[in-house]
């Protein structure tokens, strides 16, 4: 026969017991759901470069601790907004190289590819190496990134006389839009990358070679 003094430890036991399985179960809840909220936060900052890290990686937990150490590193630069003058400035000088591509296209790229350059070390950003370079910048211009990709592409291939004219014009757009995000634009931009596609189909329907193709 079972005391009472027995049955008294053995629902102690059985309370104890009874705790320690709802902790565990609430942590691998809490523990689940901070994970879910985790990836949408990354998700949501990086957007497309998510998808594609993870394509990479093959793993969505190896893309997201890439992620978080991005966001790490970055924490560590010192980024700072550009000022009023150096805002107007850079814009300026964005302005004549657009002009600039109506008669020298392949000329006007490279000066737009080495203006953003100018305007990420101003910003903070270390100027190379380039993958790392782009991967400081997928933290708070993701948006943007993959159109800095494709005109790094384009420019790659200009230096070894591989484009078009409309491929330049492309890679002028591209070049604009993360330009613009660096300035800190909040704006819609298309105006500004409209202008660039005007302005370079001018050149290219003035062109006979061009028109020849």
């Amino acid at each position: 026969m079972v005391t009472s003094e027995e049955a008294g430890n053995f629902m102690s036991t059985g309370i104890i017991v009874g705790i320690v399985v709802a902790v565990v179960v609430i942590g691998t809840v809490a523990f689940g759901m901070m994970a879910v909220l985790r990836r949408r936060r990354l998700q949501q900052r990086f957007g497309p470069e998510y998808d594609r890290l993870v394509g990479e990686r093959g793993s969505r937990r190896r893309a997201e601790a890439e992620l978080t150490e991005r966001e790490r590193r970055v924490e560590d630069l010192d980024l700072q907004p550009l000022t009023d003058s150096s805002r107007a400035s850079f814009a300026g000088q964005w302005d004549s190289i657009q002009e600039r591509f109506v008669d020298t296209p392949a000329d006007a790229v490279l000066a737009a590819q080495l203006l953003v350059a100018a305007v990420m070390t101003e910003r903070g950003y270390p100027a190379e190496p380039h993958d790392q370079v782009v991967a400081d910048l997928s933290v708070g211009h993701a948006r943007t990134l993959d159109r800095y990709r494709a005109a790094e592409e384009i420019s790659h291939r200009a230096a070894a006389g591989t484009v078009s004219t409309e491929d330049l014009r492309q890679a002028m757009v591209h070049y604009r839009a993360l330009f613009g995000d660096l300035l800190g634009e909040t704006a819609d931009t298309g105006s500004e990358s409209a202008a660039a596609v005007d302005i370079s189909q001018q050149n290219t329907e003035s062109d006979p070679k061009e028109m020849a193709k």
